[in-house]
C-alpha cells in the first residue's frame, strides 16, 4: 500500500498559498484544491496540518467542528490528521462523518480506503476504493490500492486488471509493476511474473522488492518452495 496514501488535502483559502511554499516538499506534493465543495477550511488549522504538527492541527480542527457541525471539509482534515497520527479508528469515523454532510471525491474515498486497509476490513476497503475508482477513473493510485485490495483477497483477475490500468496511467511505479509479477507469481504465470521483476530490476537497480522476488522464482524452480500459492514468501507492496 502506498504510505504516501494518496492524499492531496483539499485546501481552499488563498490566503495560505505563501506559506506553502514553506511546507516539507512531500506535504506540498499531498495538496489540491476542492473540485466539489465551496466550504472553507480554517487556513491556520491546514497549516499546522502542511507542517505535520498533527496534535495542533486536531485541535484546531476539533474546535473548528465544535463551532461549524455541518464543516465536511473539516471533518475530513481532521479524520486525515488522526490516520497520520496512527489512529484509524478515528479516522475512518471522520472520513465517514465527512461523506454524511454531502462531500464526495475520489481522493476523500481513497482515503478511506486506505484507512480500512489499515484496519484490516477488506471488504469495506474495496467498496470505497471501487467509489473512488469510478470518480476519479484516470487517477493510477485508485486503480493501485484497488488492485492491491483484490489481490489480499484472492480476487486475482481482477486485482491484475486494476494493476494494468494503473501503470497503463503511471507507467513508472515501481510498487505497481512489482506487486503486478506478484499477482502473476500467484496464477501461476511465472514466465510473465519473471518478465516483470527482471525489467523492474533492471530499471530501478535500488528496488529490492524485485530482486528478492527472482531469488523466490529461483528457488520455486529448484522444489525448494511451493508454488503458486500466497504464502511463498513473495516481496509484497509496503
Amino acid at each position: 500500500m502506498h504510505r504516501c496514501r494518496g492524499f492531496k488535502l483539499l485546501i481552499i483559502a488563498l490566503a495560505i498559498v505563501p506559506i506553502m511554499s514553506q511546507w516539507p516538499a512531500n506535504t506540498f506534493a499531498k495538496l489540491r484544491r476542492s473540485r466539489i465543495s465551496n466550504t472553507v477550511c480554517d487556513p491556520i488549522a491546514d497549516y499546522y496540518l502542511g507542517m505535520e504538527n498533527y496534535a495542533e492541527a486536531i485541535r484546531r480542527h476539533q474546535v473548528l467542528i465544535e463551532q461549524q457541525h455541518d464543516d465536511a471539509l473539516a471533518y475530513y482534515h481532521l479524520g486525515f490528521a488522526w490516520g497520520m497520527a496512527g489512529d484509524h479508528r478515528r479516522e475512518i469515523a471522520y472520513y465517514q462523518k465527512a461523506v454524511e454532510l454531502g462531500l464526495s471525491d475520489w481522493e476523500l474515498f481513497l482515503n478511506l480506503g486506505l484507512a480500512y486497509i489499515e484496519a484490516e476490513r477488506l471488504d469495506s476497503a474495496s467498496q470505497v476504493l471501487r467509489l473512488s475508482v469510478l470518480m476519479g477513473p484516470y487517477e493510477p493510485q485508485s486503480h493501485y490500492n484497488l488492485g492491491l485490495v483484490y489481490e489480499r483477497q484472492g480476487i486475482l483477475q481482477k486485482a491484475e486488471q486494476e494493476l494494468l490500468l494503473s501503470l497503463r496511467l503511471a507507467p513508472n511505479q515501481a510498487e505497481a509493476r512489482n506487486q503486478l509479477g506478484v499477482v502473476y507469481a500467484e496464477e501461476g504465470n511465472y514466465q510473465r511474473a519473471y518478465q516483470e521483476w527482471s525489467e523492474l530490476a533492471l530499471s530501478d537497480p535500488y528496488y529490492a522488492p524485485a530482486r528478492a522476488n527472482l531469488a523466490i522464482l529461483k528457488r520455486i524452480e529448484r522444489g525448494e518452495v511451493r508454488g503458486p500459492h500466497r504464502m511463498s514468501g513473495f516481496a509484497h507492496a509496503k
